[in-house]
Protein backbone atom coordinates (compact mmCIF):
# COMPACT_ATOMS: atom_id res chain seq x y z
CA UNK A 1 0.00 0.00 0.00
CA UNK A 2 1.24 3.46 -1.33
CA UNK A 3 -0.11 6.74 0.61
CA UNK A 4 1.15 9.67 -1.38
CA UNK A 5 0.50 13.65 -0.03
CA UNK A 6 -0.03 16.17 -2.25
CA UNK A 7 1.51 19.27 -0.95
CA UNK A 8 0.60 22.60 -3.07
CA UNK A 9 3.55 25.65 -2.16
CA UNK A 10 3.50 28.97 -2.69
CA UNK A 11 6.04 31.59 -1.35
CA UNK A 12 6.28 29.36 1.95
CA UNK A 13 10.40 30.05 2.32
CA UNK A 14 10.66 31.55 5.84
CA UNK A 15 9.93 27.86 6.86
CA UNK A 16 10.16 25.71 4.00
CA UNK A 17 13.45 23.86 4.99
CA UNK A 18 12.13 23.04 8.76
CA UNK A 19 8.61 21.68 7.05
CA UNK A 20 10.55 19.71 4.19
CA UNK A 21 12.63 17.72 7.22
CA UNK A 22 9.55 17.13 8.95
CA UNK A 23 7.82 15.62 6.37
CA UNK A 24 10.67 13.57 4.52
CA UNK A 25 11.35 12.01 8.19
CA UNK A 26 7.87 11.29 8.25
CA UNK A 27 7.08 7.28 9.42
CA UNK A 28 3.79 5.80 7.71
CA UNK A 29 2.57 2.33 8.13
CA UNK A 30 2.93 2.23 4.17
CA UNK A 31 5.35 3.34 1.56
CA UNK A 32 5.29 6.92 1.27
CA UNK A 33 5.10 9.28 -1.69
CA UNK A 34 5.70 13.32 -1.39
CA UNK A 35 4.63 15.39 -4.14
CA UNK A 36 5.21 19.02 -4.26
CA UNK A 37 3.79 21.24 -6.62
CA UNK A 38 4.90 24.91 -6.27
CA UNK A 39 2.52 27.65 -7.73
CA UNK A 40 4.54 29.76 -8.58
CA UNK A 41 6.08 31.19 -5.75
CA UNK A 42 7.47 34.43 -5.52
CA UNK A 43 10.03 33.79 -3.17
CA UNK A 44 12.54 31.69 -3.46
CA UNK A 45 10.87 28.52 -2.59
CA UNK A 46 11.18 26.73 -5.37
CA UNK A 47 15.03 27.05 -5.40
CA UNK A 48 15.21 25.16 -1.88
CA UNK A 49 12.68 22.54 -2.73
CA UNK A 50 14.79 21.50 -5.33
CA UNK A 51 17.95 21.71 -3.64
CA UNK A 52 16.77 19.50 -0.53
CA UNK A 53 18.19 16.39 -0.56
CA UNK A 54 15.19 14.12 0.21
CA UNK A 55 15.40 10.46 1.58
CA UNK A 56 11.52 9.85 0.77
CA UNK A 57 10.34 9.14 -2.90
CA UNK A 58 9.12 12.58 -4.59
CA UNK A 59 7.48 14.72 -7.26
CA UNK A 60 8.36 18.00 -7.76
CA UNK A 61 6.73 20.03 -10.18
CA UNK A 62 6.57 23.66 -10.82
CA UNK A 63 3.25 25.61 -11.89
CA UNK A 64 4.01 27.68 -15.18
CA UNK A 65 2.18 30.56 -13.54
CA UNK A 66 0.33 31.39 -10.49
CA UNK A 67 -3.27 29.39 -10.39
CA UNK A 68 -4.47 28.90 -6.88
CA UNK A 69 -4.40 26.02 -4.06
CA UNK A 70 -7.36 23.80 -6.02
CA UNK A 71 -5.27 23.80 -9.46
CA UNK A 72 -2.08 22.43 -7.63
CA UNK A 73 -3.85 20.32 -6.00
CA UNK A 74 -5.85 18.91 -9.50
CA UNK A 75 -2.31 18.39 -10.91
CA UNK A 76 -0.79 16.74 -7.65
CA UNK A 77 -3.56 14.27 -7.57
CA UNK A 78 -2.57 13.69 -11.20
CA UNK A 79 0.64 13.07 -11.00
CA UNK A 80 0.33 10.77 -7.42
CA UNK A 81 0.97 6.88 -8.30
CA UNK A 82 -0.70 5.93 -4.08
CA UNK A 83 -3.30 3.81 -3.06
CA UNK A 84 -5.03 6.81 -0.69
CA UNK A 85 -3.95 10.27 -1.81
CA UNK A 86 -3.95 12.77 1.11
CA UNK A 87 -3.45 16.99 1.16
CA UNK A 88 -1.16 18.80 3.19
CA UNK A 89 -0.32 22.02 3.67
CA UNK A 90 3.34 23.53 3.71
CA UNK A 91 3.27 24.83 7.01
CA UNK A 92 2.91 23.77 10.78
CA UNK A 93 -0.88 24.82 10.99
CA UNK A 94 -1.32 20.75 10.99
CA UNK A 95 0.93 18.67 12.57
CA UNK A 96 1.90 15.55 10.96
CA UNK A 97 1.55 13.28 13.82
CA UNK A 98 -1.81 13.51 13.26
CA UNK A 99 -1.71 11.36 9.74
CA UNK A 100 -1.27 7.72 11.11
CA UNK A 101 -4.67 8.19 12.89
CA UNK A 102 -6.09 9.08 9.65
CA UNK A 103 -4.40 6.24 7.44
CA UNK A 104 -5.29 3.74 10.04
CA UNK A 105 -9.14 3.86 9.37
CA UNK A 106 -8.31 3.64 5.26
CA UNK A 107 -5.33 1.15 5.86
CA UNK A 108 -7.37 -1.28 7.63
CA UNK A 109 -10.36 -1.28 5.19
CA UNK A 110 -12.84 0.55 7.22
CA UNK A 111 -13.48 4.23 5.44
CA UNK A 112 -12.88 5.40 1.91
CA UNK A 113 -12.21 8.70 2.52
CA UNK A 114 -11.24 10.18 6.05
CA UNK A 115 -11.40 14.08 6.86
CA UNK A 116 -9.18 15.19 9.96
CA UNK A 117 -11.71 17.64 12.05
CA UNK A 118 -10.06 20.31 14.18
CA UNK A 119 -13.18 20.49 15.84
CA UNK A 120 -13.78 16.86 17.03
CA UNK A 121 -11.97 16.86 19.79
CA UNK A 122 -12.09 16.58 23.98
CA UNK A 123 -9.07 18.51 24.74
CA UNK A 124 -9.87 22.68 24.38
CA UNK A 125 -8.04 24.18 21.81
CA UNK A 126 -7.48 28.00 20.77
CA UNK A 127 -8.72 29.07 17.63
CA UNK A 128 -8.65 32.46 16.05
CA UNK A 129 -12.35 33.54 16.31
CA UNK A 130 -13.17 34.86 13.17
CA UNK A 131 -11.70 32.13 11.18
CA UNK A 132 -13.26 29.47 13.37
CA UNK A 133 -16.79 31.24 13.37
CA UNK A 134 -16.53 31.02 9.67
CA UNK A 135 -15.32 27.56 9.47
CA UNK A 136 -18.17 26.89 11.55
CA UNK A 137 -21.18 28.19 9.56
CA UNK A 138 -19.55 27.11 6.04
CA UNK A 139 -19.58 23.36 7.55
CA UNK A 140 -23.36 23.42 8.75
CA UNK A 141 -24.35 25.24 5.23
CA UNK A 142 -22.53 22.58 3.99
CA UNK A 143 -23.94 19.59 6.01
CA UNK A 144 -27.13 20.85 5.17
CA UNK A 145 -27.21 21.03 1.10
CA UNK A 146 -24.89 18.09 0.95
CA UNK A 147 -26.62 15.82 3.51
CA UNK A 148 -23.21 15.00 5.01
CA UNK A 149 -22.91 15.55 8.94
CA UNK A 150 -19.57 16.92 8.73
CA UNK A 151 -17.92 18.95 11.81
CA UNK A 152 -15.24 20.26 9.91
CA UNK A 153 -15.74 20.69 5.87
CA UNK A 154 -12.92 23.24 5.52
CA UNK A 155 -10.18 21.00 6.87
CA UNK A 156 -7.29 20.74 5.02
CA UNK A 157 -6.36 16.88 6.11
CA UNK A 158 -8.82 14.86 3.78
CA UNK A 159 -7.47 11.20 2.80
CA UNK A 160 -9.07 9.12 -0.28
CA UNK A 161 -9.18 6.20 -1.55
CA UNK A 162 -6.76 6.79 -4.89
CA UNK A 163 -9.66 5.00 -6.93
CA UNK A 164 -12.30 7.50 -5.81
CA UNK A 165 -9.92 10.99 -5.74
CA UNK A 166 -9.01 10.36 -9.44
CA UNK A 167 -12.24 9.88 -10.76
CA UNK A 168 -13.90 12.71 -9.58
CA UNK A 169 -14.12 16.02 -11.89
CA UNK A 170 -12.75 19.47 -10.36
CA UNK A 171 -12.89 22.37 -11.28
CA UNK A 172 -11.88 25.12 -8.25
CA UNK A 173 -8.40 26.81 -8.87
CA UNK A 174 -8.76 28.60 -5.09
CA UNK A 175 -9.98 27.38 -1.89
CA UNK A 176 -12.68 26.13 -3.46
CA UNK A 177 -11.23 22.81 -3.61
CA UNK A 178 -13.02 22.14 0.28
CA UNK A 179 -16.62 22.82 -0.41
CA UNK A 180 -16.80 21.42 -3.63
CA UNK A 181 -14.92 17.64 -2.96
CA UNK A 182 -17.39 17.74 0.09
CA UNK A 183 -20.70 18.25 -1.77
CA UNK A 184 -19.36 15.39 -4.92
CA UNK A 185 -18.63 12.46 -1.96
CA UNK A 186 -21.65 13.12 -0.82
CA UNK A 187 -23.15 11.82 -3.79
CA UNK A 188 -21.22 8.64 -3.82
CA UNK A 189 -22.16 5.17 -1.68
CA UNK A 190 -18.72 5.49 0.48
CA UNK A 191 -17.36 5.18 4.25
CA UNK A 192 -16.38 8.86 5.31
CA UNK A 193 -15.05 9.45 8.90
CA UNK A 194 -13.65 12.19 11.30
CA UNK A 195 -10.60 11.64 13.14
CA UNK A 196 -9.88 14.43 15.75
CA UNK A 197 -6.58 16.45 14.59
CA UNK A 198 -4.46 18.72 16.41
CA UNK A 199 -4.80 22.71 14.49
CA UNK A 200 -2.33 25.36 15.69
CA UNK A 201 -3.32 28.96 13.58
CA UNK A 202 -1.06 30.94 11.56
CA UNK A 203 -1.73 34.56 11.48
CA UNK A 204 -1.45 36.69 8.27
CA UNK A 205 2.01 37.94 9.32
CA UNK A 206 3.29 34.54 9.39
CA UNK A 207 1.58 33.84 5.91
CA UNK A 208 -1.88 32.65 6.06
CA UNK A 209 -3.10 33.33 2.89
CA UNK A 210 -7.29 32.33 3.06
CA UNK A 211 -9.24 35.69 3.26
CA UNK A 212 -12.64 36.72 3.95
CA UNK A 213 -12.94 36.86 0.10
CA UNK A 214 -12.37 32.99 0.25
CA UNK A 215 -15.31 32.81 2.81
CA UNK A 216 -17.39 34.44 0.56
CA UNK A 217 -16.56 32.81 -1.98
CA UNK A 218 -16.54 29.12 -0.44
CA UNK A 219 -20.63 29.89 0.17
CA UNK A 220 -21.07 30.51 -3.42
CA UNK A 221 -19.18 27.13 -3.68
CA UNK A 222 -21.50 25.28 -1.00
CA UNK A 223 -24.70 26.59 -3.35
CA UNK A 224 -23.26 25.88 -6.51
CA UNK A 225 -21.54 22.74 -6.20
CA UNK A 226 -24.92 21.00 -4.08
CA UNK A 227 -27.47 22.67 -5.96
CA UNK A 228 -26.95 23.78 -9.39
CA UNK A 229 -23.96 21.51 -11.21
CA UNK A 230 -25.21 18.90 -13.89
CA UNK A 231 -24.94 15.71 -11.69
CA UNK A 232 -23.44 14.28 -15.25
CA UNK A 233 -20.39 16.56 -14.71
CA UNK A 234 -19.45 15.26 -11.10
CA UNK A 235 -17.59 11.90 -12.05
CA UNK A 236 -15.84 10.60 -14.56
CA UNK A 237 -16.36 7.27 -16.65
CA UNK A 238 -14.05 5.24 -14.71
CA UNK A 239 -15.48 5.95 -11.65
CA UNK A 240 -16.03 2.31 -10.17
CA UNK A 241 -19.50 1.09 -10.02
CA UNK A 242 -19.85 0.29 -6.15
CA UNK A 243 -19.65 4.07 -5.37
CA UNK A 244 -22.37 5.00 -7.44
CA UNK A 245 -25.94 4.79 -5.96
CA UNK A 246 -27.73 2.26 -7.58
CA UNK A 247 -30.04 3.08 -10.79
CA UNK A 248 -27.81 6.21 -11.15
CA UNK A 249 -27.69 7.85 -14.51
CA UNK A 250 -24.91 9.76 -14.11
CA UNK A 251 -22.50 9.05 -16.07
Amino acid sequence: MKVSLIIPIYNEAGHLIQFLEQVDALELNAEKELVFIDDYSKDNSWDILIKFNFKSKTVIERQLKNQGKGAALRRGFELATGDIIGVQDADFEYSLDDIPAILDPLLKGRADIVFGSRFKKNTMQVHRTFHYLVNRILTILSNIFSGLYLTDMETCYKFFRAEILKNINLESNRFGFEPEITAKVARLKIRIMEVPISYFPRSYLEGKKITWKDGVAALRHILYFNLMQNPRNLFKPTMPKRYLPSGTQWL
